[in-house]
């Protein structure tokens, strides 16, 4: 580990020990620092087995010291921190704290998704917290597309839509929409004052060598150009007359800042990638994200920022740029990243997309895909995962979102709506079985739901039935078929001979129940799941309901009606022949 090094890990350290004394009221150790200390900054993994010992002299000064000390300590390293700290403090009604400094009708929030694909279920938090927070305190909500890269992060023309549907499926809307690329001249126009400001400086050093500078804290030849030549270099850059690489335009910080990363970083770089969108692909001088937010956030009058843990030093960046103008800075909170279960597919814009590209997955709704797209074609409701998202509260710390949550709260939504119906599974190891009904009635005539009598019954056709193989009880024993009554099992006759018992053989001989369909009648169906397709044969009332209702089927689970009599061709993954009903899984 080289001494630059050395040093911003011990910078690190000592603020994540102080913060996690005073969070916690307790000495700091170690281990309690090493996971957010790695998770903020990634370049110090590789040397991970090293750390421990640099960072052990300063954790070891801090549990010397007493609360006050580690107060005013932290305050003169990381102000924001111990801001956060303070808000954490307060009396709080809410899962969420209440804001620092926040004041009725004043606060102003923004959600600033990158438009390079739909979004993933990490990215609804975002939305959740401002929405919940707008609300709260009567402030608003602004969603500002930051789409300045055309090249890396190259924006997709269909996620700005996606992107605004999914924010109204989580129950909210944005006062203001803007879209980062349409407001370039305005960025060129801070360029230029703060050029005037003496704040930046044109630099055409080639990267690896600004790099060495910046790594020993020397400053660069090109900080001390006059002011006149950096205004004709970047009129230059903004007429596209340099290659990408060839000219940047920096600002001016500390270039003995303890933190590399701060020192000179970049506002203005050449991209000759056209923008997408035809607004904005005359355009070849792009501003950085961290330039080009923080002008934003102060123009538009945000008060409250809410960050990744990972992003500490974009505020730290933009506020030069501030000090500068003698801006404001707004109130900062960050938080850790979303960690989330039950999918086998990375919660990656990136991923996803490479998914679909290449097949394994068919769209972003795809139900094993973890979007919010593919949680709305489950019959999932916003609400659910905007109340899981706020209970996971403003942790620093990396925070795991059971999808467990999202359906419990989605079942208390959707219990009492959803009517029930029977669906019959055909797999591979446990097929539908059919089978005759002897002597009994015609018809069962279950309840559409167990709690709404009012709401009546439904007629199930039992002539010939369909069973799941594992229902299937021992030759000659009973079992109760859900809504018709009591059978006894002829293995080898196939049949089931009605019983005239009652319900007490179910209660106090425990005769199990099971659900069933009739053979003919039913509708087969294609049941869409995370984890792939199973066909089975749904009561042939489903045929009266409607797309996008919400049902329970019984034993099975919760399900939205997505298509009636699908186009093979245009199905999605896994072959469906000549199925009725396409289903899409939400939960048990």
């Amino acid at each position: 580990m080289d001494d630059q090094l050395r040093e911003r890990v011990e910078a690190a350290a000592e603020e994540a020990a102080l913060f996690n004394a005073l969070k916690h009221d307790s000495d700091p150790d170690v281990g309690a620092i090493m996971g957010p200390l790695m998770g903020s900054n990634p370049d110090f993994r590789p040397h991970g087995d090293a750390i421990p010992g640099v960072i052990a002299p300063i954790v070891n000064r801090v549990a010397e010291m007493d609360a006050a000390e580690r107060r005013d300590r932290l305050e003169a390293l990381a102000p924001e921190l111990l801001d956060e700290l303070e808000a954490d403090d307060e009396d709080d009604d809410h899962a969420l704290p209440d804001l620092p400094n926040a004041e009725e009708g004043e606060v102003v929030m923004r959600a600033a998704p990158n438009p390079n694909g739909p979004w993933h279920m990490g990215h609804a938090r975002m939305p959740s917290v401002i929405g919940t927070y707008a609300e709260r305190y009567d402030g608003r909500f602004i969603c500002r597309f930051d789409d300045t890269d055309p090249e890396t992060k190259r924006p997709d023309l269909d996620a700005y839509d996606a992107i605004l549907e999914d924010i109204e499926y989580l129950g909210f809307e944005p006062d203001v929409v803007l879209k980062a690329s349409d407001r370039v001249e305005t960025y060129y126009e801070h360029a230029r004052e703060l050029i005037d400001l003496g704040g930046a400086y044109t630099c055409s050093c080639p990267a690896a060598e600004f790099s060495d500078l910046k790594a020993n804290a020397e400053a660069c030849p090109h900080r001390g150009k006059d002011v006149e030549t950096v205004h004709e270099e970047f009129d230059a850059m903004v007429a596209g007359e340099y290659d990408p690489g060839e000219m940047v335009l920096r600002v001016k910080t500390d270039i003995d800042h303890k933190n590399p990363a701060l020192r000179d970083w970049v506002a203005f770089r050449q991209i000759d990638t056209p923008h997408p969108r035809e607004e904005a692909a005359e355009y070849r001088c792009w501003p950085m994200l961290d330039f080009q937010s923080g002008v934003d956030d102060h123009l538009t009058g945000v008060t409250h920022i809410i960050r990744g843990i990972d992003l500490q030093d974009s505020a730290k960046r933009q506020r030069f740029v501030y000090d500068y103008f003698d801006w404001e800075y707004p109130e900062v909170l960050h938080w850790g990243h979303v960690q989330l279960d039950e999918y086998d597919v990375q919660i990656s814009t990136s991923t996803i997309k490479e998914l679909i590209e290449s097949g394994e997955l068919t769209g972003w709704d795809d139900p094993r895909a973890p979007t919010i797209r593919s949680l709305r074609r489950r019959g999932i409701r916003g609400q659910a995962i905007v109340d899981a998202m706020i209970d996971l509260g403003m942790s620093t710390s990396d925070v795991d979102l059971a999808m467990s949550s999202v359906y419990a709260n989605n079942r208390e939504l959707i219990d009492g709506e959803a009517n029930r119906y029977f669906l019959v599974r055909d797999r591979a190891d446990d097929p539908a079985v059919e089978l005759t009904v002897a002597n009994g009635p015609d018809a069962g005539h279950p309840p559409l739901h167990p709690d709404h009598e009012d709401r009546g019954t439904r007629t199930v056709p039992a002539a010939d039935v369909l069973l799941e193989e594992s229902d299937l009880p021992a030759d000659g024993d009973r079992v109760w078929l859900k809504g018709y009554g009591c059978v006894r099992y002829d293995a080898d006759g196939e049949t089931l001979a009605y019983v005239d018992d009652d319900i007490t053989a179910v209660r106090e001989e425990n005769v199990p129940v099971v659900h069933w369909v009739p053979a003919e009648e039913s509708l087969e169906t294609m049941l869409r799941t995370v984890d792939g397709d199973v066909v089975g044969y749904a009561e042939p009332g489903v045929a009266e309901l409607e797309i996008d209702d919400v049902i329970q089927f019984e034993r099975v689970g919760f399900v939205r009606i997505d298509a009636f009599d699908p186009d093979p061709a245009s199905s999605g993954y896994g072959p469906i022949g000549e199925e009725d009903l396409v289903v899409y899984y939400a939960h048990p």
